[in-house]
């Protein structure tokens, strides 16, 4: 299985970043690999812990379930999320904000932003991944 490579992710932290700077936030970028795996994460100066974590349980989300984060906010109460949340321990994160990286049709990882609003978030995303 193929997967996102390390220079690839810094490359994305890098353009999510720049476009939040772009719109004024102070975001954290989280890149992960097709196994759920951290491959890179960027923070910028200022910004909470929380965007931190937001930003990795989103692209966690976004990678194993092949979609954007936003897409399964509709779903996040339902039994069964709720008791794989509970499976995997919250790694994932059910809200807007990352999207998952797509090569030849293959899910090689995800991409994930937090700090913004929602749709600022997807907004860095989306300019990570357009890097590609």
């Amino acid at each position: 299985m193929a997967n996102v490579t390390l220079a690839e992710a810094v490359k994305m932290c890098d353009a999510a970043i720049a476009k939040a700077e772009e719109l004024g936030i102070k975001i954290a970028a989280t890149v992960v690999d097709s196994g759920m795996n951290l491959v890179a994460e960027h923070k910028m100066d200022g910004t909470l812990i929380l965007a931190i974590e937001g930003s990795r349980g989103k692209a966690v989300a976004s990678v194993i379930f092949g979609q954007p984060s936003g897409e399964l906010e509709a779903r996040a109460d339902r039994p069964v999320m709720r008791s794989l949340q509970i499976q995997m321990n919250g790694r994932f994160i059910m809200g807007q904000g990352a999207l998952p990286i797509v090569r030849d049709g293959e899910v090689i990882g995800a991409c994930g932003v937090g700090g913004g609003t929602s749709e600022e978030d997807e907004q860095c995303a989306r300019a990570g991944i357009d890097t590609l």
